[in-house]
């Protein structure tokens, strides 16, 4: 039987120039669905956000370990970068799974090749499948970018490329590619980064998040210009972690020269001791309902927490948390 965990109710929305029928409406004919996935139980989690119960349900898949995910509402297919097999692998029927009460999912296919090891995160755009290797020993200490073409029968790698500096969370808008510099107070973009032959590449603009000590996770949505990054600072304290908001993102990168630093001024913090945030590895937004979802590692073994976005910075509480024991990477579906 799969395994339901309680995610909880959706706080009321505050409505302003529409009525409640409108934006009901409006919201219960689209799709919001997050799923997420866990480097310790070789399960995956899905939840569909509209149900008026919302909850997680949990599936089984090939492998204890994995991190970065994507879901594909229109084929109905998951996209794991699977850190026991060091491969990419897809599983389909989701949606017949969830209704026909399964506990496992189908895998589908797979890279036939053993490029990565040690992976993290993944970002897709359209048949791309963009996934960051994490330098470790067993990679020779090497931290690259792998560029897949994803079709029906599995994937061929494109392009590979070598960076000078720890990678782990990425986010894909359009052409451009940003990326967190682990280790560091650092974030990254790569422009036309799709166009980019393979070899060593260096990123088209780098910048320091002022008073920020260790980036992972990494989102951005265009819809409202809103960049959102996770703060795991030591990884050996669960209570020092944050988030870090920065609205009126691009004007404020473009604005920034190379290699200079995004001021607290111009961010939004949420740290404390009330976050429950020690070490995010990942992060989720939704600009429609203003609920950003946080893969937070360190507490409690694994929880999925999720906020109100705030108007200011603060030691805010999330209004809903629940157990997901090593979760690692969370994804935000959007119709």
């Amino acid at each position: 039987m799969r395994n339901l965990i309680f995610l909880g109710i959706f706080a009321s929305l505050s409505l302003t120039s529409c009525s409640d029928d409108d934006i009901i409406s409006e919201i219960l004919t689209s799709e919001l669905k997050l799923v997420t996935s866990s480097n310790t139980t070789g399960k995956i989690s899905y939840t569909n956000l509209l149900s008026v119960n919302p909850t997680a349900i949990s599936f089984s898949v090939n492998g204890t370990d994995n991190d970065g995910i994507f879901y594909n509402t229109d084929t109905d297919e998951i996209i794991l970068a699977s850190r026991t097999n060091n491969r990419l692998e897809t599983y389909s029927g989701l949606k017949n799974a969830v209704s026909s009460n399964m506990d496992n999912l189908m895998l589908a296919n797979f890279s036939a090749s053993t490029d990565f090891n040690n992976a993290r995160e993944i970002a897709v755009s359209g048949d791309k499948i963009v996934v960051t290797q994490d330098q470790a020993a067993s990679n020779g200490d090497t931290n690259k970018l792998f560029v897949y073409q994803k079709s029906a029968t599995g994937y061929t790698l494109l392009n590979q490329y070598t960076l000078n500096f720890k990678v782990w969370g990425i986010h894909v808008n359009g052409n451009d590619l940003y990326a967190v510099a682990d280790l560091t107070s650092d974030i990254v973009v790569f422009n036309n980064f799709f166009s980019l032959a393979s070899g060593s590449i260096m990123p088209s603009k780098r910048v320091t998040i002022e008073n920020l000590i260790r980036t992972h996770g990494i989102t951005y949505s265009a819809m409202d210009n809103v960049m959102i990054l996770t703060d795991v600072a030591s990884a050996a304290d669960a209570t020092d972690g944050g988030l870090v908001i920065i609205n009126n993102f691009s004007t404020i990168l473009n604005s920034t020269a190379n290699m200079g630093t995004i001021s607290t001024t111009n961010q939004i913090r949420l740290y404390g001791s009330n976050t429950t945030l020690g070490n995010p590895v990942d992060v989720a937004y939704d600009y429609d309902t203003n609920r950003i979802y946080v893969a937070e590692r360190a507490n409690g073994g694994g929880n999925v927490l999720t906020f109100n976005f705030p108007s200011s910075s603060g030691n805010i509480a999330p209004i809903s948390t629940r157990a997901e024991p090593g979760v690692a990477a969370v994804y935000l579906v959007k119709k």
